[in-house]
C-alpha cells in the first residue's frame, strides 16, 4: 500500500483487480479546496490509456512487477518458452502476450519479460533488432536509396518496407516498436 503522495512514473498499481503502470503524475493544489493527484494511466495487459484523479493522500494499492532478462528459447505451437538467465528456469508465455515483439524474436534473443505473481505481463524487446533478409524482388539497374520501397522477408517471417537497393541475404537493422527499416547491419 502507498498513498498517492508516493507516485512514480512506471509505478504499477493494482485498481479493481487491474494492472495500471503510471505514465505521468501531476500533484494540483488550487486555491480553494483539496489536493489532488493526477495521473495518466496505462492498462498493462490491453495498453488503453485512461486519466484518474485521485484525493491527495488517498492510499493505493501497488502491484509488484518483476522485470527480468531473459533468452528466447523457441516457439511452442501458439506459445513461447524463454529462460531465466540468472537461474536457468524456463517459462512459457502465451502467444497474446508476446504479440507483435513475435515478428522481430529470434532463438537465443534476450528479451525483458514482465511478470506479476509469475503470470507473464508482456515482453519487451530491444528497440532495434538486426536480422536477415529471406526474400525481396531483384533491384533494377538505376535503383538509388531515394526512390522508394519494396516489401522484404526477413528471418522470422515478418515483412519490412526496405530500399530498392537491398538485396537477398542482407542483414538490416530493424525497429521493434513499428517494423521501420533502419538501416544496413
Amino acid at each position: 500500500m502507498a498513498t498517492t503522495n508516493d507516485l512514480k512514473n512506471g509505478m504499477v498499481l493494482n485498481l479493481d483487480g487491474e494492472l495500471w503502470a503510471v505514465v505521468e503524475f501531476q500533484h494540483v493544489k488550487p486555491g480553494k479546496g483539496g489536493a489532488f493527484v493526477r495521473t495518466t494511466l496505462k492498462n498493462v495487459l490491453s495498453g488503453k490509456v485512461v486519466d484518474k484523479t485521485f484525493n491527495a493522500g488517498t492510499k493505493v494499492d501497488t502491484a509488484t512487477v518483476d522485470k527480468r532478462t531473459m533468452q528466447y528459447l523457441y516457439a511452442d505451437g501458439e506459445d513461447y518458452v524463454f529462460m531465466d538467465l540468472e537461474t536457468f528456469d524456463q517459462i512459457t508465455v502465451l502467444g497474446d502476450t508476446v504479440g507483435e515483439a513475435a515478428n522481430y524474436l529470434l532463438p537465443e534473443a534476450e528479451a525483458v519479460v514482465a511478470t506479476h505473481e509469475s503470470v507473464p505481463l508482456y515482453v519487451e524487446l530491444p528497440t532495434s533488432v538486426v536480422l536477415e533478409v529471406t526474400y525481396t524482388e531483384p533491384g533494377l539497374q538505376g535503383d538509388r536509396s531515394t526512390g522508394g520501397s519494396k516489401p522484404a522477408t526477413v528471418e522470422t517471417g515478418a515483412t519490412v518496407q526496405v530500399p530498392l537497393f537491398i538485396t537477398t541475404g542482407e542483414k538490416i537493422k530493424v525497429d521493434t516498436r513499428d517494423g521501420r527499416y533502419l538501416g544496413r547491419a
